[in-house]
């Protein structure tokens, strides 16, 4: 079981995928073992390939491993039915990903919204509206509410998707590759954005990336090579 001061815990998580042939499965991660605790911020670097995300999707309970155990908050994801998962990841984490996936027929205000509509916490949704537009000042987009994705700049996107991540206050907060397609100005700014909100919003921050200065940014460096941690 997860100590009282974790947020969440990996217990020997192995992941193997069938080879295409049929033949011998391939192993992308060996066994690996992690604790990070509330409020802390952790980058995992790599080389392409090395199953960082996969391993970043298995902590969002986006992927199932093949063996091994996860906890978040205390409870063990795998004893969790398909409902109880997804409310999991809707209450409790959020993910930030390289490409926004921001509905482009809605505006920022309405974009940031999206993940309140499936929240029961009935006084969440009621400051939600006052808590998207706080948080869109903060990110100094609070000029933007009305506009549409198409009328933004890459970086903008990328922070209004941040945005929409904390939107439901979640304790976890994962961001693959959060400045991958963004130019070096905008990578700087979202980096400092990202480790600034993971200090006031008190939100456990782990992201992969190739970046070596967004991970320099980060509490701990850990890097995923050969299935295993390092």
């Amino acid at each position: 079981m997860a100590t009282p001061t974790s947020l969440f815990k990996l217990e020997r998580i192995s992941k193997n995928y069938g080879s295409p042939d049929g033949g011998k499965a391939v192993s992308v991660l060996h066994e690996i073992s992690l604790e990070v605790a509330q409020g802390e911020s952790l980058a995992i670097i790599g080389p392409s390939g090395s199953g960082k995300s996969t391993l970043l999707q298995i902590i969002g309970t986006l992927d199932h491993p093949t063996s091994g155990e996860v906890f978040l908050d205390g409870k063990n994801l795998g004893e969790l039915d398909d409902k109880q998962l997804a409310a999991v990841r809707n209450q409790q984490i959020g993910f930030v990903f390289q490409s926004h996936y921001l509905l482009p027929q809605c505006t920022v205000l309405e974009n940031v919204l999206v993940p309140t509509l499936a929240s029961k916490d009935k006084s969440l949704v009621k400051s939600a509206g006052e808590r998207a537009e706080r948080l869109l000042k903060r990110v100094g987009l609070a000029e933007r509410t009305t506009h549409r994705p198409g009328q933004l700049s890459g970086g903008e996107r990328q922070r209004v998707a941040v945005v929409r991540a904390l939107i439901n206050k979640p304790q976890l907060l994962l961001a693959d590759e959060p400045t991958g397609s963004l130019d070096h100005a905008s990578a700087e700014q979202l980096g400092e954005l990202l480790v600034e909100l993971n200090r006031e919003e008190n939100v456990t921050l782990i992201v992969v990336t190739h970046s070596r200065e967004l991970a320099k940014r980060m509490n701990g460096v850990m890097e995923l090579r050969d299935g295993k941690l390092q």
